[in-house]
């Protein structure tokens, strides 16, 4: 029996720097509040709460004054900065350098639109009221056409010029159709924009997922319950591998799917799953393995 942790899982660059500087405000001993969970995956954000941190939503960061509060990778609208600085509160930034670059795109591009009086849409491929698209929409002032999928595209109008930009997290091969859709269908004399915001070291992990998942007898993919990059990289794994299960923690392992015909079982898991949780997993299977062989059929 072979036991293997996919060495591409784990946190992305974005998540292990929130991380990071949550932990280093941390050490003081002080609490330290975070505006929303700072990674999607529930035994992370337990192991960060007994360091200190704290998560509020946004109505309870409006009461918050001369307070340190973390911003998170997911990144925020201008409307939550200017908060924080009529409530003197101390920020500590953590937004992913790829989503503040789309966000400082996206704000050049409606400022241009509005000062011009140009007609144009601007268009966001994302999940509605994620974290994320919410700090792209709030660039726009509210204005953003947000579209989850191609069936969502008769929400755009093919007669006026479009900027579209995506989610750091969503499927690449999506987008790309989304954009040759749009391109089919426009009127002639209108303009068509687009920029590929889709950050390569979450899309490369698909197919890299993939042939992990391909090569293994049994799959426990570790994530939370509310990660969208989990729930995309669990379907790529059940798609190549249909002996996949998603797992949130150790405890949730089903030991009877270990049968004579599983030789090898691997262990994968989304960007906001850490990397000790997989470890954690894999050693309650081996400790397991260890104490029933041979197996039980």
């Amino acid at each position: 029996m072979t036991i293997e942790i996919d060495e591409g899982s784990g946190f992305c660059f974005g998540v292990t720097t929130a991380i990071e500087k949550a932990e280093q405000e941390l050490s003081d001993g002080n609490p330290l509040y975070s505006l929303g969970d700072i990674v999607h995956n529930e035994e992370e954000c337990e192991r960060l709460g007994k360091a200190g941190l704290i998560a509020i939503n946004h109505e309870q960061f409006r009461q918050l004054k001369g307070t340190r509060v973390l911003f998170r990778a997911h990144g925020e609208p201008p409307e939550t900065y200017a908060i924080a600085k009529a409530n003197d509160i101390e920020l500590i930034d953590a937004t992913c350098p790829v989503v503040l670059k789309i966000q400082q795109r996206i704000r050049k591009e409606y400022e241009a639109n509005q000062r011009e009086g140009r007609d144009e849409q601007i268009v966001i491929f994302g999940q509605k009221g994620h974290a994320e698209v919410l700090g792209l929409v709030g660039q726009t002032d509210g204005h953003a056409i947000v579209i989850e999928s191609i069936d969502e595209l008769h929400r755009i109008d093919f007669h006026r010029d479009i900027y579209l930009y995506s989610q750091t997290t969503k499927s690449l091969d999506e987008f790309r159709q989304i954009v040759e859709t749009i391109r089919k269908r426009i009127d002639k004399d209108v303009e068509f924009h687009y920029s590929d915001t889709i950050c390569r070291q979450v899309a490369n992990r698909l197919e890299n997922i993939r042939r992990f998942a391909a090569g293994h007898d049994l799959v426990f993919f570790v994530c939370g319950s509310k990660s969208s990059n989990g729930r995309v990289l669990l379907k790529a794994c059940r798609d190549v591998n249909p002996n996949t299960h998603h797992i949130q923690k150790s405890l949730d392992i089903d030991f009877s799917l270990i049968t004579k015909d599983v030789k090898s079982i691997g262990i994968c898991g989304a960007t906001s799953t850490p990397k000790w949780l997989m470890e954690e997993c894999r050693d309650k299977l081996a400790d397991f393995c260890r104490q029933n062989i041979p197996l039980a059929e």
